[in-house]
């Protein structure tokens, strides 16, 4: 599933503020190396959802 651009635009990783992308069904925050989940097309930006790149 494709997220909406603008949405993508605004959305910003919640422990450092930093930009993030979407890859792979989920956000990517390169600075903390998380990824946040996305559930029925809604991007779950929370740190405790959130899972380190090296588990994924």
């Amino acid at each position: 599933m494709e997220l909406n651009k603008k949405l993508l635009e605004i959305l910003a990783c919640p422990k450092c503020k930093d930009v993030v992308k979407y890859e792979k069904e989920a956000i990517i925050c390169t600075q903390c190396q998380l990824a946040y989940p996305i559930r029925d097309g809604i991007p779950v930006m929370l740190i405790d959802e959130a899972n380190a790149l090296e588990d994924q």
